[in-house]
């Protein structure tokens, strides 16, 4: 079974097999968590990323879906890219959210990644409330078939670790 931590931080810092980044489809930076990737990793994450685009996804990577590539300078050896959904108070989009998760943990699977730090994901400014948020992470982790040992759910602030943390309970 997966062991689940939680921490407060920067997750760009962490030693870990593979790093998870709340990409955008286009896979070619942006904001949070995504900038911060690409900034910390340097030229060969947005290389790897130029290549997929160039490749095996010309139109980008899909809502759910998830792809690896290398980390670059950051303290992981991969970066698993995933984008997750809009929060619409229309349409229920939860599984898609849990997809992002799950399918991150396969694609970590077959990089052999034992070690994982996840961000937030859609919890930023894809408009996500928070807390259900979290409470999709934790399912769609619980109910993961992967070899990944520990999971680390990275926090940027207090409020998101201490929700976390209530939801591992």
């Amino acid at each position: 079974m997966t062991r689940i931590d939680v921490i407060e931080g920067d997750i760009t810092t962490l030693h870990v097999d593979a790093i998870v980044n709340a990409a955008r489809s286009s896979l070619l930076g942006g904001g949070g968590v995504d900038g911060a990737i690409h900034r910390a990793g340097g030229t060969d994450i947005l290389a790897a990323c130029q290549v997929l685009r160039a490749t095996s996804l010309p139109d980008g990577l899909t809502v759910g879906a998830a792809v690896a590539t290398t980390a670059g300078k950051l303290h992981a050896q991969s970066v698993i890219h995933t984008v997750g959904p809009r929060y619409s108070r229309r349409e229920d989009r939860s599984e898609l959210l849990r997809a992002s998760y799950t399918r991150s943990l396969a694609a970590a699977d077959s990089v052999g990644a034992r070690t994982v730090a996840f961000p937030l994901i859609s919890g930023g400014s894809y408009g996500w409330p928070k807390a259900d948020a979290v409470r999709q992470a934790v399912a769609a982790i619980r109910s993961a078939d992967t070899r990944v040992e520990v999971v680390t759910l990275v926090a940027y602030n207090e409020e998101t670790a201490a929700l976390m943390r209530r939801a591992l309970r």
